[in-house]
């Protein structure tokens, strides 16, 4: 009777641990392999966002192209006009100098003299299309240093334009210590002050850019609101009214900036004007110091509680306006800049802080 083999335990535990050992290898290796291709697959999706975003970024720049050279083929074909305008008149001029030349008889110095007014009348219409395809649409002139003209984004196309102008006591100066020192220096030396004497320039640079046919509003506000046309509140008029529009930039380089700052009441000024302003360029150096409800008794203010004056004002205004911001920042507001530039992205406008050297 053959021999029963012998069951040995080192064996079987030899195999287990090798068959352990196997597995936990695979094991392993599994997780290893899966967490690679998690991260790969993480990275890719980030990769293909950041591509539509710029995808979508190159598609809206060509769309802006495109808009441009259609803006410049028309510029183009305006200037081919008048140039071709121009042309016929100073043709018609030489024509005339020619029949001139060939009347030589006493009987033709009437027809001479008719000519002659002919040509007087042509050549004062050639001057007048020059100067118009030089100035464009400008409605007042204004040459600053250098004719500066860099404001891009601002929207002065509008049919009805209104502008806020800051005249509180902060307009003096960029500083507090500064404000507080010019406040009782004589009226005189008030108006001269560089920073007001930069916004009544703006103002006038931003005039001179609106549509020859378009209609306009000024009004200057501190604790109160006024039109710098007396007795105009309320009213549009139209920048073609060059003595009306003259006589408003004149008033303003008279007035003197003092008191405290009403945003509120500026822009509910705004609702009384019929029909409503189609964009409104706002000038000013900071958030408001006081609104309709404020104590007049108090003689500080904290941060927070000029932003609450700001949330405010911006509640009383119209909806559906842009507003064009210009900023001449002052010392102790870090938060003018934000809270205007926020105002400027939700209506649409624009907004900026000009350079010291501008306009």
């Amino acid at each position: 009777m053959p021999k029963k083999r012998q069951f040995t335990t080192f064996s079987l535990s030899f195999l287990d641990i090798m068959s352990c050992g196997f597995g936990a290898v695979i094991l392993v290796f599994l997780i290893i392999k899966h967490d690679v291709d998690t991260v790969i697959e993480e990275q890719n999706i980030t990769l293909k966002a950041e591509v539509n975003l710029l995808e979508e970024e190159i598609l809206e720049g060509d769309k802006n192209l495109v808009k441009l050279k259609n803006t410049i083929s028309i510029l183009d074909q305006t200037l081919v006009e008048t140039s071709g305008l121009a042309r016929r008149i100073n043709d018609e001029i030489d024509a005339i100098n020619n029949k001139v030349t060939q009347l030589d008889t006493p009987d033709d110095d009437q027809q001479i003299l008719d000519l002659k007014q002919k040509i007087k009348t042509l050549m004062l219409e050639k001057e007048k299309l020059e100067d118009e395809q030089a100035k464009g649409n400008d409605a007042r002139d204004f040459a600053g240093q250098g004719n500066r003209q860099y404001l891009t984004g601002l929207k002065l196309s509008g049919a009805r334009t209104l502008i806020l102008i800051d005249t509180s006591a902060s307009m003096l100066d960029n500083s507090i210590v500064n404000i507080i020192r010019k406040k009782y220096m004589p009226d005189d030396q008030k108006r001269a002050s560089s920073k007001w004497s930069r916004a009544i320039l703006a103002v006038e640079w931003l005039i001179a850019k609106f549509p020859v046919q378009s209609q306009y509003q000024i009004y200057t506000f501190n604790t109160d609101v006024s039109a710098t046309l007396k007795g105009s509140i309320h009213k549009w008029h139209y920048i073609s009214d060059k003595t009306s529009l003259n006589t408003s930039i004149k008033n303003l380089r008279s007035q003197i900036p003092n008191g405290g700052t009403n945003l509120e009441k500026a822009f509910q000024a705004v609702n009384y004007l019929n029909p409503l302003p189609d964009n409104i360029l706002l000038i000013t150096d900071g958030l408001p110091t006081q609104s309709n409800s404020t104590n007049k008794k108090a003689t500080t203010i904290t941060g927070p509680q000029r932003e609450d004056l700001f949330e405010k004002a911006v509640n009383s205004l119209p909806e559906g306006i842009p507003v064009n911001v210009l900023l001449w920042p002052m010392e102790g507001d870090p938060m003018a800049a934000s809270a205007f530039w926020k105002l400027a992205q939700y209506t649409s406008g624009s907004f900026m802080s000009p350079s010291k050297d501008w306009p």
